[in-house]
This record gives C-alpha cells, structure tokens and sequence, in this order.
C-alpha cells in the first residue's frame, strides 16, 4: 500500500470535516469532489458566493452533489467569528465592526472554522500565496501550547527499504524558516518527530544533520546544530535523538558505527532535521529527483490544529492527498 493511500485510510476512519476556502478554483473544485465522494472527509465545505462556486463548477464539469457551500458574507456565523477575531487581535487594536468586515476573507474564515472546531482541517494554496495562508494560521489557529515556531516536513517515500522506517523518512525544515536560530531548529525538530508518529507510524529517530559529525569539524553553524539537540534532549526526552551527524553517518548503519559509535541515532534515523531551509530545500528535491523518491507536502507542523499549505502548480491529486494527510493530523488535536 503506497503511503497516499494509507493516509487515505487513515482520513477515511477519523470521519472528519474539511474546508477548503478556494472555493471557485478549478482543481480544487475538482480535489473535493473525489474527497467527499472516496469518504476521505465525512463533510467537505467550499466558501464563496454559490451561484459563482456553481457556476465554476459547471464550467470543469464538477457536480457539488453533497458538498456544503458557504458563503461568508451572507453566514449566520459572521458575528460570532468575527467576535472571535476580535478577541485574538485586540492587542493590535482591532474592532469587533473592522473584524466583521475582515473575518469573510475566505483564509481567515477558513482558519477560525478550524479554530472553533466546524471543521478539522483547512487546506489552501492552489491560488493563495504561502505567505497568506500562513498569515491566517498564525494569527488565527495560532501554534500549539509550548511551541513558538510553525514549520513544514516532507515526507519522502523511497525504494531503500533497509533505511529509515522501512523506506520513509520526515524531512524538516525544508518549507518555512530560512535561517533557523538554535532555539527554533529544535522546535522544527521536535514537531518533525511528532510528525514521523501521525505520518509514518514509527518512533522518531532523529538526526540533527550538519557537515561534521561528533565534533569532526569546529564551526559556529554546527555550533548551533548541538545546541538546538540539546535543547531538544533536554525539553523531550521521550524524542530518541543526536547531533550534530553528517548524512551518511545519520542513515547508513556501517558508516554511522563508523563515525559515530554508541549513538543512539546513527545509521537508524528516519527522521532528518536541516540546518538550514536552503539545504532541506535542495536535499529533499535531490532524493526527489535522483532516487525517485515520492515527496509528500510541505506539511505544515507546530500549529495547534491541522492547517496545510499547496503549490499555486498543485494538481488535483496533490490537493486529494494533502487534505487526506491535513485530517490524519487531526488524530493528535
């Protein structure tokens, strides 16, 4: 079973509500149609005025049989999400009339019916920047108890069965955070662990990646990379992981019993944790590219409830699985 298909299943048996708040786009149009009707969400929820959702819709041959329509402007819920806004945004000055006025942005109506629990999970992307879906998140969902920093992880299914978790492997931060500090690194790492449990059904082991391994280089880069596994070791201990480790040392057991004997972590990682998003960035398109691999995300992780973020170049298959790994999320709220 591919690992779309397990999240698939995983969505199927949590029966969950999902909104999608592009509601006149085409592919998305198109991605809620097989949701609702594969069962991967029990309710699906388009926003937007419905005579222009429907008329999109005709326009690409979708059928909305089933799937609910809401429009913001017009929704009996106006004033109390927008009371809700106006709570969380009164330390900016906002008023619960500006708030009125602001809460129909389909992202920020989106983010607060994920906040009050009328759906699950949000996915959205396919025609909104990444900048402002996570506006949205951050200023709505907002992260969870104990955690400063959102990020993203990719998960990558490869053909080498004999590493990381049968093959699979969480990828951190390769999305979000350009230069994480030491501080925000550990973060990334401690939700990317998370992510390897709802994702991947393994334990974490998790490798804070650098160019040297076990103080084989002096550097302030890899500096920071043993002060953000540190951090991480000392805040959860439940997390088994090491650094700093070079990649081969992380994931080839002969070169990690090499490199670093007694590690707990080398030659078994399953999850890896960048220093930095320019390298995540490249090294997940490289194990794409060169090995094949199937990459699955970014998914976005730390926020106190499921939030996702597409490629404007999705296709409707990569908003199916998306929406499918955003309610599988939803398993840990």
């Amino acid at each position: 079973m591919t690992f779309a298909e397990k999240m698939k299943n995983k969505a199927r048996d949590m029966k969950r509500t999902l909104i999608l708040p592009e509601g006149t786009e085409p592919r998305t149009l198109a991605a809620s149609r097989i949701i609702l009707d594969e069962q991967i969400a029990v309710k699906v929820i388009l926003l937007g005025n419905p005579s222009r959702v429907s008329t999109a819709a005709k326009e690409v041959g979708i059928d909305l049989s089933g799937i609910e329509i809401i429009n913001p402007g017009t929704s009996v819920d106006r004033t109390r999400y927008a009371a809700e806004y106006a709570y969380l945004r009164k330390h900016k000055g906002l008023t619960e009339e500006d708030a009125y006025h602001q809460i129909i942005d389909p992202l920020k109506w989106g983010a607060m019916t994920v906040r009050l629990g009328d759906a699950d999970g949000m996915v959205a992307g396919a025609e909104n920047s990444t900048g402002n879906v996570l506006v949205a998140a951050f200023t709505i969902i907002k992260t969870k108890p104990g955690t400063n920093y959102a990020s993203s992880s990719f998960i990558m299914a490869t053909d080498k069965t004999d590493l990381g978790a049968g093959g699979n492997f969480i990828f951190s931060d390769c999305a979000t955070i350009p230069d994480p500090t030491a501080e925000q690194l550990a973060e990334i790492a401690e939700a990317a662990s998370d992510s390897c449990r709802i994702f991947l059904d393994a334990e974490p082991i998790t490798a804070f990646l650098s160019f040297s391994t076990k103080g084989s280089a002096s550097h302030p880069a890899a500096d920071k990379v043993i002060t953000a596994y540190e951090l991480l070791k000392a805040k959860r201990p439940d997390i088994c992981c090491d650094g700093e480790l070079q990649l081969d040392a992380a994931v080839v057991p002969s070169v990690g019993d090499k490199k670093a004997p007694g590690s707990p972590v080398a030659g078994k990682a399953n999850v890896l944790i960048f220093p930095d998003l320019q390298s995540g960035n490249i090294g997940y398109k490289l194990v794409q590219r060169f090995a094949g691999a199937e990459a699955y995300g970014p998914v976005l992780q730390g926020f106190a409830k499921p939030v996702s973020d597409l490629s404007r170049g999705c296709s409707v298959d990569d908003i199916v699985v998306t929406s499918a790994m955003t309610l599988a999320q939803s398993s840990s709220k």
